[in-house]
């Protein structure tokens, strides 16, 4: 029986064994070959090929939402619940709602996109299902049948497939802009709320994201805005920094709009709200800070002793780094393999330095900083919460983009389980994700003692995620063959020798 309930013979499971064991591979004509007509041909039957892939992706992503219903989920009044602001996002009905959290990490990606990916095959189902058909013909591309289901997901699919079939037969003479507009125009004419529905959902998922830029040392800071006040405050930043290139700033006009807009946010005149302090984290390597290396500093050898903190502390002075005014200074201490072994301000490093080890002195090789100790209350200390944030810096589930001030602290091993309220048992995670290891069924959240988290879904998929920083384990040496037994001698009749007996010794 599979969990669908579909019962299979052993041959049939022998098979599927046997494909799925199979390295993925990709049959594909020699390019050096092909004239230019025959390579212009197969990169045609690729797009169909990616469409019909498409199309599977799909099937197999509703099959899996199929074996994850939301029978276990736990009821509103359950304590943890998702309810308001935490209500889970669109999804297929009937199915539960971590199954988003679980397709993320069977594809590697995040949860937002594999939430995406789940509705968006409902909608290809339920909504466009001549659409869906000619992507797994392979007569129509992915990125027009994408067209489609973005614009047509908020209307009822009746509605849908009127509009369907009234562009799909040219949905590929179309450009995709073309086909978005055309999709709209449609659906505007038949179903002007579910244009309505459209845009309140866009303002719903609204943010302010940075990512980093693919400029060395620069970063985008995007929002997203309705139309109106995006051109206004576009036409604001703009008129300011024309002011300023007539008033003779040298300047490309782009880097003074970007200056202009940093100091609106920074800067606000005449707003009369409190200051607000930002809290940056800057993570630098002392040897790159000395010009030694252009790679992560470490300290050499595990435990830190008073002869390694007053090495640190000629290091930082030399540097002369300062604690900002208002704000602070923490110094991670890793390993040759970026593994934090502690954290402490320059402040603890002086006592340290002053006190020495208090059997030995400065020279010795006893412990004097290391990894916090453990508590025997459920909430962490607070210099386990410093350590916790500095070797985290985020959400530790895979490919969870959620930064270390919106995360938990939560107990790996359960603490009413018997869990200590130790680093080693200790982890950043987001809400989403605390909620779906305590109450998700079928999860298994493992960590190591440096902080390696492994995390297997209900489907057996397994993705480790080391603290940033960290670098990965050398692969573990081969196991040494086994010694190859000696030859034995030919059994030879009795009363007689042969030449292979062996020696009388």
């Amino acid at each position: 029986m599979t969990a669908a309930g579909t019962v299979r013979s052993p041959l049939e499971a022998g098979l599927v064994g046997w494909f799925l064991g199979r390295p993925p591979t990709s049959a594909r004509l020699p390019v050096g070959v092909l004239t230019k007509q025959e390579k212009a041909a197969e990169l045609q039957r690729l797009q169909a090929r990616k469409a019909m892939d498409a199309a599977y992706e799909t099937e197999l992503i509703l099959g899996l939402a199929e074996d994850t219903p939301d029978t276990l989920d736990p009821s509103p009044d359950h304590p943890g619940a998702r309810k308001g602001s935490w209500a889970p996002d669109t999804q297929p009905p009937g199915v539960s709602q971590f199954f988003p959290a679980e397709l993320a990490v069977v594809l590697n990606i995040g949860r937002g996109a594999a939430s995406h990916l789940a509705h968006r095959a409902w909608i290809y189902r339920e909504s466009l299902p001549a659409t869906w058909a000619a992507m797994a013909d392979g007569t129509l591309d992915e990125g027009r049948a994408k067209v489609l289901a973005d614009v047509l997901q908020h209307t009822s699919p009746d509605i849908a497939r009127q509009i369907e079939s009234r562009l799909l037969p040219d949905a590929t003479e179309m450009s995709r802009a073309r086909l978005h507009a055309r999709a709209l125009e449609l659906l505007l004419a038949l179903d002007a709320e579910a244009i309505d529905a459209r845009r309140k959902d866009a303002r719903r998922h609204a943010d302010v994201r940075s990512h980093p830029s693919h400029l060395e040392g620069m970063a985008t800071l995007a929002a997203e805005l309705p139309a109106d006040e995006a051109a206004e405050s576009y036409d604001l930043i703009d008129r300011l920094a024309r002011m300023a290139k007539a008033d003779g700033d040298p300047r490309p006009i782009g880097q003074i709009r970007a200056e202009v807009f940093s100091l609106l946010l920074r800067r606000p005149a005449g707003h009369g709200l409190p200051a607000v302090q930002a809290h940056v984290t800057v993570t630098a390597a002392l040897d790159a800070l000395e010009g030694g290396s252009a790679t992560a500093g470490s300290v050499g050898g595990f435990p830190i002793t008073a002869a390694h903190v007053c090495d640190l502390l000629r290091r930082i002075g030399a540097l002369g780094l300062q604690t900002p005014e208002g704000g602070s200074l923490t110094l991670a201490l890793t390993d040759a393999n970026g593994r934090l072994l502690a954290t402490a301000t320059p402040e603890q490093l002086q006592r340290l330095a002053r006190r020495g080890c208090a059997a030995h002195g400065d020279g010795c090789g006893c412990t004097v900083l290391g990894r916090p100790a453990p508590t025997d209350a459920y909430t962490p200390t607070g210099a386990q919460d410093l350590f916790l944030t500095t070797r985290d810096r985020g959400c530790r589930m895979p490919n969870c983009g959620q930064r270390v001030g919106w995360t938990d602290r939560d107990h790996v091993v359960p603490h009413a389980a018997g869990g200590a309220t130790d680093c080693a048992n200790l982890c950043c995670l987001c809400r989403s994700h605390h909620r779906l290891k305590t109450l998700a069924p079928g999860w298994r959240f493992v960590m190591e003692d440096d902080g390696t988290l492994h995390v297997t879904t209900p489907s057996g998929v397994t993705r480790t995620t080391r603290p940033p920083g960290m670098r990965a384990r050398p692969p573990e040496p081969p196991e040494p063959p086994e010694p190859a037994e000696p030859p034995q001698p030919e059994s030879t009749p009795a009363g007689s020798t042969s030449d292979d007996d062996p020696p009388p010794f």
